[in-house]
């Protein structure tokens, strides 16, 4: 009886475990240690600082809303002129290397409906094909070191540079994030219009044009959330975690 009642408070379904409360991160053994996929952990709603404002904006008041900010990369910008890095692959490694900061950033509803976080997630992000005019998706797996994030994704921009498939890759996961890349613009506010996307909780961002504004380089971002997981505050350090990374490029060699 006492392993049955165990199972039952911590919901987990063998074909997906993947460990225990023990394996988790600090901050998820706070939220509870409920797992239901790979990498995947149900968020305790009852120990959730955030409940009411989920199901305010989850079910009263279903609201996605979007930001846009000028990001500060003349250091960055400037290292990269120096170096066989992509410039592409720094803006993707910085996005990612701040969403896998926060659990806010990595939320989704699970099989059974319930909130959830990822352990990890990666950019799902578009590579242009300039004779076609249009664009594939493609991801990669995100890896703290950026050289070996760098290296592993840099094949990609070459490999479906010429696809004209919108999703050429095979078994992409689950756990992603979108990036897109508009190169040719500099913009001050973009928000995408999506359908029946209450339930859609990863972070979409736009990269625009670099600008030039008094002697500093800004790269125009638009972060796209949903307000069940994510305010303005989550928002705004976001921004300021990616503005400090490209302020100490000391990472890309």
């Amino acid at each position: 009886m006492r392993a049955n009642r165990r199972r039952s408070e911590t919901e987990i379904i063998p074909r997906w475990s993947i460990g225990d409360c023990d394996a988790l991160l600090p901050k998820q053994r706070a939220y509870g240690c409920r797992v239901n996929s790979a990498g995947l952990t149900k968020v305790d709603m009852h120990r959730w600082p955030r409940r009411e404002h989920f199901e305010h904006f989850s079910g009263k008041s279903p609201c996605l809303w979007s930001m846009t900010a000028h990001v500060d990369v003349s250091e960055l910008a400037a290292r990269l002129r120096s170096s066989r890095r992509k410039t592409y692959l720094a803006q993707l490694w910085m996005l990612a290397t701040v969403v896998n900061r926060h659990d806010e950033f990595r939320m989704a509803i699970d099989a059974a409906g319930d909130l959830a976080v990822w352990e990890v997630t990666h950019p799902f992000f578009t590579v242009f094909n300039p004779t076609a005019e249009t664009f594939s998706t493609v991801w990669t797996p995100y890896h703290p070191d950026f050289a070996v994030f760098h290296d592993t994704a840099l094949p990609l921009l070459s490999d479906y540079r010429d696809s004209t498939a919108y999703v050429p890759q095979r078994d992409v996961p689950e756990n992603t994030f979108n990036v897109s890349s508009v190169p040719w613009t500099s913009f001050t506010s973009l928000e995408l219009q999506l359908k029946d996307a209450w339930n859609y909780l990863s972070p979409i961002f736009t990269i625009g044009k670099y600008e030039q504004r008094d002697g500093t380089t800004l790269m125009p971002l638009a972060v796209q959330g949903n307000h069940a997981t994510v305010d303005g505050f989550h928002v705004s350090r976001l921004i300021t975690e990616v503005s400090a990374l490209a302020a100490d490029p000391s990472w890309i060699d």
